[in-house]
């Protein structure tokens, strides 16, 4: 799945720095002029995303769910199920909502007692073989779920109880057989019926042991419901070219959401096939994982057909998947073998077509990649206008948020058309890495999201080629990952989860970013051939059945020690444990000898703050792989490694290094995951070297010591002298890469003092290092430029125009004034420039720009936290986000985040960590922590997959507190001595 993650790369040069999120009735409140200052911010960055929310359709309020009827006449699925009479719980499974519509005449629904321990897991005496699924939703009639379910099993210990898993649905508990497969006799009778809330399962208890080895079929009736919550399988609604409102069923089941839409063994090692038959109306259409078998009409039911779908390969629950719509789709073929359609609304399907060109490249790409062929005889993909994740890799069937598959030259910005590449790349990795091997439990999710996160720069990499998305990895994933694993609040990469609250935890920077980059280096240090003969084995072996990380080091080992490629004494788990059981990363010190021929090099874990009180006695070392260069010979291609330093050793020494009056470099190409840090006498040179000929050391390794080098400084091991200049030769850096890395950095230096005395210095500072570039770049925009130079000036402008140079507010304004005077005119302010140009010239202008921009906020938005407000669910978090990213509306977020979090998990049915990470960036003074200690004390029993989150933001509080006692007045004295207390600011 592509999670939020991938929001960082959509975000980037487009997202808006305000927007409105407030309710009207209570919370926080501000003026009718900043409100709509603020949306219009956000109507900048959706517009430049591609989709207009000319489409945005109402919630339907759960008041109006019960007085909704059927619009067709409800027929059974099977046998004699009943109409439906009440819905289930859109929210709980609680014993109530769980109870049968109709009672059996000897049994009755009982609760489970509590267990002492609470176990999530299923029992392991069955195994699921293969499932008959049907369901009828009436999407345009109370969104109710008429659903049969047949599920045959495998007996694998002797058993008296059937244990599934359950959520949100009516079981008939008359309609519930078990009987031995194939076999025409009586059924085994069931005794009770039980219902654990807690752990979501549905248990019969049979009269009698299932018999090892034999298998067995359950089948049952149910009724489900088409939720609003973005999980299991819900509701999606958008507007046509006309204004009429329309309505669509889809599915989003991982982690644990399949046991919404039909009773199942609902963990990932359960595998089986399964026969997919959907009702649908005629004038609609349907898709699953696999094609279309036949269609047939529904008896007794005029306008009704059923889709009835081929049997899947063996496949997890969570990657199950069905869409009911009336999208429009375009053709193509990825190659003989197989069938590829991209799907969408009607009004947006031209949106669709370069999805639809660049998928196919990249699947076969793939298929030549992995050494084995796609296994299914079609591929959709289809873009949803309602949907929780970037998009969701369902086997043949792989669903987007629309902003993911949806890009349009006229009106998206260039770090749209990347993303959508970047999605689209990410889930078709997902069919061989997760599909055809998956992990045996939640524990090993890393290896699905962290190999695709790897492989989707490859697949970039093939249809884009210009792009240079193997340099830019090292910005969006190592060096953002970094930036959280140096917490000691971090979590191990492979960490045990069990509640579905604790496995949505998981789904992270630190699976995605920091499973990507190891993954990467393990590539490295192992070279590219003896890693994907090694992968290529593990899929052969493991193909439609499921694996852990050991499975993959035993096959990843065998081939390096064939290949040679690592000694024989010498494992991928030995190495590799060190990095995924273990949290955080190590920074490795270089100190040369007198001479410079020798150094002594060591390891200790980079934390940004070590806590006096912590309790982490853990002893942090890895097997790090070290590669060097040095200044005669700057060869920056040798990336596999020199030499190892072992977990045991806290340092070792290495000789026939150059002269003192030569530098050297470690880390190349930023291959090993770790800092570097040396002794200030090389960093000197390394200073020098940029100074006098930057392009000797290579464009990753710039951006190397420019990241490496800020955050050392931040944490105290080197002087921000020694950090700052660093930056001295930036004036003269042209590429992309290592500017991203030096101007992220200054975002924090920023966010530290904007509200403090010192901000006009380091103003006057920044606007130093960042004019040159944005002269060079310049304002007008162009579409045909290569996309790293158009990435170069979105961030130039947007920081020129933060700073206040006059020049790019005036030219703000002039853009601005250009549209008023032509507001029907899309292609006047470039979608690269839309965040800019709004928010600057909108700040700086008067009433005609605020009017305009007022007329043009209540076209298209209202509220974030309600239904009915045309921001869809999906979306509201963007909103949030887009106020508490400005430094006058973090305090305005965060007090409404305070007041308002139960009415926002109630908006979401659970917890959204991205609101609380929003509203707390940049906190660092006392009161801040307070404020955020007393929010996790009031809601620690409705924080659920957030409470990682509380704990990060608690922790880089405190950080940001020790940070500005230890190193704001130094860096005012800095800033002072070298004239930009007095010094003219160039603005």
């Amino acid at each position: 799945m592509s999670g939020s993650s991938r929001e960082v790369l959509a975000m980037e040069t487009s997202h808006p720095d305000h927007v409105i999120s407030f309710g009207k009735k209570k919370g926080c409140y501000v003026s009718r002029c900043v409100a709509a200052l603020l949306g219009v911010f956000f109507l900048s960055g959706m517009v430049a995303t591609g989709l207009l929310v000319y489409y945005y359709a109402p919630h339907i309020r759960d008041s109006q769910r019960e007085s909704l009827i059927l619009q067709k006449p409800v027929v059974p699925l099977h046998k004699s199920l009943p109409p439906p009479t009440r819905r289930p719980s859109a929210t709980s499974t609680t014993t109530e909502a769980l109870r049968p519509t109709v009672q059996p005449p000897t049994t009755s629904a009982t609760a489970a007692p509590a267990a002492e321990a609470l176990d999530v897991r299923l029992p392991t005496a069955l195994r699921p073989l293969h499932y008959l699924i049907k369901l009828q939703p009436f999407i345009n009639g109370n969104f109710s779920i008429l659903g049969y379910m047949e599920v045959e099993m495998e007996v694998l210990e002797p058993t008296s109880n059937i244990t599934l898993h359950i959520a949100d649905i009516i079981t008939h508990n008359d309609t519930v057989t078990v009987a031995a497969s194939g076999d025409s006799g009586p059924s085994i009778r069931i005794k009770r019926h039980q219902y654990d809330h807690d752990r979501q399962f549905y248990i019969a208890q049979l009269d009698q042991q299932l018999e090892k080895n034999k298998k067995y079929v359950l089948s049952m009736e149910f009724l489900g419901y088409l939720n609003d919550q973005l999980r299991g399988f819900y509701r999606s609604t958008y507007k046509d070219e006309d204004g009429s409102d329309k309505m669509l069923a889809v599915t989003q089941f991982q982690a644990t959401d399949a046991r919404r839409a039909f009773p199942c063994f609902d963990e990932p090692e359960m595998k089986a096939t399964f026969e997919v038959s959907l009702a649908r109306e005629e004038n609609m259409s349907s898709i699953s994982n696999m094609p279309i078998k036949e269609t047939l009409p529904v008896q007794n039911q005029e306008g009704w057909v059923w889709d009835h779908y081929h049997r899947s390969v063996p496949m997890s629950t969570y990657l199950v998947a069905f869409v009911v719509s009336d999208f429009a789709n375009l053709k193509s073929r990825a190659n003989e073998n197989t069938f590829f359609r991209v799907w969408a609304r009607e009004s947006a399907i031209q949106q669709a077509e370069y999805a639809g060109q660049v998928g196919p490249m990249i699947l076969n790409h793939f298929e030549k990649y992995f050494s084995m062929p796609y296994p299914l005889p079609k591929q959709d993909m289809i873009a949803i206008p309602d949907f929780s994740a970037g998009a969701m890799e369902n086997w043949g069937l792989i669903t987007y948020r629309e902003t993911a598959m949806l890009y349009d030259p006229v009106v998206s910005a260039a770090s749209n058309k990347q993303y959508v590449v970047a999605v689209v790349a990410h889930e078709l990795a997902h069919q061989w890495f997760g599909n055809i091997v998956t992990p045996s439990w939640w524990t090993d999710l890393w290896l699905n999201e962290g190999f695709a996160s790897y492989v989707e720069y490859i697949g970039i990499n093939h249809v884009e080629p210009k792009w240079q998305v193997m340099e830019q990895f090292v910005l969006r994933e190592v060096q953002e990952v970094f930036g959280l694993d140096c917490l000691e609040s971090s979590h191990p990469i492979s960490i045990p989860v069990g509640h579905p609250d604790e496995i949505g935890q998981i789904f992270d920077r630190i699976s995605y970013g920091k499973g990507a980059s190891i993954i990467r280096m393990m590539n490295h240090f192992l070279t590219e051939v003896t890693f994907r003969r090694g992968l290529r084995n593990y899929l052969d072996a493991f193909k439609y059945s499921t694996a852990e990380q050991d499975d993959l080091w035993e096959y990843l080992t065998a081939v390096a020690h064939q290949d040679g490629t690592l000694p024989r004494g010498l494992t991928v788990k030995m190495i590799m444990d060190t990095w995924t059981l273990q949290m955080g990363y190590p920074v490795v010190k270089v100190t040369r000898g007198p001479d410079g021929t020798s150094a002594v090099v060591s390891q200790e874990r980079f934390l940004l703050v070590r806590s006096e009180n912590s309790s982490d006695t853990h002893d942090y070392k890895w097997w790090v792989p070290l590669t060097y260069t040095t200044q005669s010979e700057a060869n920056f291609n040798q990336t596999q490694a020199m030499v190892w330093m072992k977990d045991s050793e806290a340092q070792i020494s290495l000789s026939s290094l150059p002269p003192r009056d030569q530098w050297v470099i470690f880390n190349l190409q930023e291959t090993g995951y770790y800092r570097v840090n040396y002794d200030d006498h090389n960093w000197g040179l390394l200073i020098q070297q940029l100074r006098n000929d930057h392009e000797v050391i290579s464009t990753i390794n710039r951006a190397q010591i420019i990241d490496d080098a800020m955050n050392l400084a931040k944490a105290g091991q080197i002087t921000y002298e020694t950090a700052l200049s660093v930056y001295t030769y930036l004036s003269k850096e042209t590429e992309y890469v290592p500017l991203a890395a030096a101007i992220n950095n200054l975002g924090y230096l920023r966010s530290m003092f904007v509200r403090a005395g010192g901000y006009g210095s380091l103003r006057s500072y920044l606007l130093d290092i960042l004019v040159p570039l944005y002269e060079s770049v310049g304002f007008e925009d162009s579409p045909d430029d290569p996309l790293l130079d158009q990435y170069k000036r979105t961030k130039a402008l947007s920081w020129a125009c933060l700073l206040g140079h006059q020049h790019c507010l005036d030219s703000a304004s002039a853009l601005y004034r250009t549209w008023m005077a032509n507001p029907t005119n899309d292609s006047i302010i470039s979608p690269n420039l839309k965040s800019t140009v709004y928010c600057r010239a909108i700040a700086e202008g008067g009433e005609a720009e605020w009017n305009f921009a007022w007329h043009k906020y209540l076209k298209y938005l209202e509220m974030a936290f309600t239904p009915d407000s045309g921001i869809r669910k999906q979306d509201a978090y963007r909103v949030f986000g887009a106020v508490a990213k400005n430094v006058v509306g973090r305090p305005l977020a965060w007090n409404y985040l305070q007041n308002e979090w139960d009415k926002i998990y109630d908006f979401y049915g659970k917890a959204k960590p991205h609101f609380i990470k929003y509203a707390t960036g940049g906190f660092n003074t006392e009161q801040h922590l307070k404020e955020v200690e007393h929010f996790r004390k009031e809601h620690e029993h409705h924080l659920g997959s957030a409470s990682r989150t509380v704990e990060q933001v608690i922790e880089r509080t405190k950080n940001n507190i020790a940070w500005m006692k230890t190193n704001y007045d130094v860096i005012v004295k800095w800033l002072d001595a070298n004239g930009y207390s007095t010094k003219l600011s160039t603005a």
